[in-house]
C-alpha cells in the first residue's frame, strides 16, 4: 500500500515558506510581510512543524480584543522573538522563546497582535516596547 500524503500538509509540517495569507506591516520605519493568523486554528498553528522562517518575515497573531497573552513554542523547531501589541498599535512587551519548549510567555499588558520573528530580530532592528506598528489589519472576528 503506498502512502499518499497531500501537497498542503506536506509544505504547511516542512517548508520555511509562507503557507497563510500575507500582509504588510510597520514597525517603525521597518516593511515586514507577515503571514496573518486569524482564527482560532491558526492561531493554535502557529509556526509549530516548520524547520525555519524567512529572515525578515514574520507571523502576525490577530485576536478579536484586548487581553493578556500567553505563547508557547511547542513543535516550533527554531527559536523566536515575539511583541506583543495593543489595539493601538504600541508594542507593550517583546521577549525571545526557545524551540521546543512548553513554558509560557506572557504579554505582561493586553494586547491584541502578537509579531513572531526569528530570535533577535527585534532587538537588530533597533525595535523595542513602546515603538509603533502601523498597517495592522482590523481585530479577527474570530
Amino acid at each position: 500500500m503506498k502512502l499518499v500524503i497531500p501537497l498542503v500538509v506536506m509544505s504547511s509540517l516542512c517548508a520555511p515558506h509562507r503557507v497563510l495569507p500575507t500582509t504588510t506591516i510597520q514597525i517603525k520605519e521597518r516593511s515586514v510581510v507577515v503571514e496573518v493568523a486569524d482564527d482560532g486554528e491558526k492561531r493554535a498553528r502557529g509556526l509549530m512543524y516548520r524547520k525555519s522562517l524567512p529572515a525578515n518575515d514574520g507571523m502576525l497573531f490577530v485576536y478579536p480584543d484586548e487581553q493578556p497573552r500567553s505563547f508557547w513554542m511547542k513543535n516550533v523547531r527554531f527559536p523566536l522573538s515575539i511583541a506583543f501589541v495593543d489595539q493601538a498599535g504600541t508594542i507593550v512587551s517583546i521577549s525571545d522563546m526557545k524551540p521546543m519548549s512548553e513554558q509560557h510567555t506572557l504579554s505582561g499588558d493586553p494586547a491584541m497582535y502578537a509579531i513572531e520573528m526569528n530570535e533577535g530580530w527585534f532587538r537588530e532592528q533597533g525595535i523595542v516596547a513602546g515603538d509603533r506598528v502601523s498597517a495592522l489589519p482590523p481585530p479577527s472576528k474570530r
